[in-house]
């Protein structure tokens, strides 16, 4: 997704635009709580309700995302650079105060590399130049991250907030012995190395890791395929949220030294 561009100059914005921001910034939370709870139903149903599916065929759903797989060498060579300097990677919940809860609460690290937070490029990202361009070739990604678990890190189960999105798993390094495996609903995924797995997170989902080695996935969100005005308003709203947020996670990147 694009930067919003003209902010210094609101008249210089579309009308729709202008009632917008100016709906969000003086009727507050309460209207965006509504909003999102709306907006979430209306993903959820058109997504197929409780039977909404756990796992999806990429090649069918999201053939975009297959580029990744089919370049997986050149992505695995790139992290190794990254590997190098593992220890000065953030924890995941350093970044990002929400993820506390399935971050810090089980033993051993959670260690992330931030490529995209919602829609918008992390400046790091450029040690990373050929999994970037890979991506900026994927429609609607809107967060992309290496995600390091250290041997025996498990992560604790959760819902995803939000059912405008699936997440997509690259395996880049599983190990062989006991391999960790995430647990989706009432189905089991094994990840396989130099292999891809797309699924709904908004499902109660958790990861069992019981083995001695990192575990590491590239984990790309994308926007749900959805009917075009309900697509609208999914690309909007990921917008509006994205300002906000990846502001706070990309600026306390960028006051920490993680560069390598």
């Amino acid at each position: 997704m694009s930067k919003r561009t003209n902010t210094l100059n609101p008249q210089a914005l579309p009308l729709g635009r202008r009632m917008r921001d100016w709906m969000f910034d003086n009727l507050g939370k309460p209207l965006l709580r509504s909003y999102f709870k709306v907006l979430n139903h209306l993903c959820r149903a058109a997504a197929g309700g409780n039977k909404r599916p756990v796992f999806y065929d990429v090649k069918t759903v999201y053939p975009s995302l297959q580029i990744l797989e089919d370049n997986v060498e050149v992505i695995k060579a790139e992290f190794q650079k990254i590997l190098l300097k593992k220890s000065t990677l953030p924890r995941y919940h350093e970044l990002d105060d929400i993820q506390t809860d399935i971050s810090e609460t089980t033993q051993n690290d959670w260690k992330v590399f931030m490529l995209q937070v919602c829609g918008e490029n992390a400046d790091i990202r450029d040690q990373c130049p050929l999994t970037r361009s890979l991506l900026e070739q994927i429609p609607y990604v809107n967060q992309a991250f290496f995600s390091i678990l250290d041997a025996r890190k498990s992560v604790p189960a959760h819902d995803g907030p939000y059912c405008g999105y699936l997440r997509y798993h690259l395996g880049i390094e599983i190990p062989k012995d006991n391999s960790p495996h995430i647990r989706i609903l009432n189905e089991r995924h094994v990840w396989q190395q130099d292999k891809g797995v797309l699924f709904d997170d908004s499902w109660n989902h958790e990861v069992i890791n019981n083995c001695d080695e990192i575990r590491v996935v590239l984990l790309v969100d994308v926007l749900r395929p959805l009917p075009g005005w309900l697509h609208k308003l999914n690309v909007g709203w990921t917008r509006y949220v994205g300002k906000h947020y990846s502001r706070r996670l990309l600026g306390r990147l960028a006051s920490n030294d993680y560069t390598i």
